[in-house]
């Protein structure tokens, strides 16, 4: 059975899908962009953008009491892949060791034209 997490600490989705998902034992982060979920705004820079959607991500866990320590795996949508290293000096302080195995990639473009998108799966201790 699948339970649907929601949270007012991070953006409403912009469609037809979940903030998170949490079953058989794992969360299911849906991706992040860089929204503050106060204001509606983004960050300019690529690296602020990595740390806002990964604030989005830590607020959606602790909704269902995981840390960022309980990710498991991650993919990090990039508008430009020369924004790499700075998103990865931003992405390398969230996450203890062991790191989460990971995927990154560079697409076409975001939603709202957003930098960065970072979705998570965590699992429940």
């Amino acid at each position: 059975m699948k339970k649907l997490i929601e949270t007012d600490c991070a953006p409403k989705p912009v469609g037809p899908y979940s903030q998170g998902i949490e079953a058989s034992g794992f969360v299911f982060v849906s991706g992040q962009l860089p929204v503050d979920p106060k204001t509606g705004a983004m960050p300019d820079n690529p690296g602020a953008q990595a740390r806002q959607s990964l604030e989005n991500v830590k607020a959606i866990l602790a909704k269902q009491g995981v840390s960022m320590a309980d990710v498991v795996k991650t993919t990090v949508l990039l508008a430009d892949i020369a924004d790499f290293a700075e998103v990865n000096e931003v992405y390398a302080s969230y996450f203890p060791a062991p790191e989460p195995a990971r995927s990154c990639f560079a697409v076409a473009a975001l939603p709202k034209s957003a930098k960065v998108e970072i979705e998570v799966i965590a699992v429940k201790s």
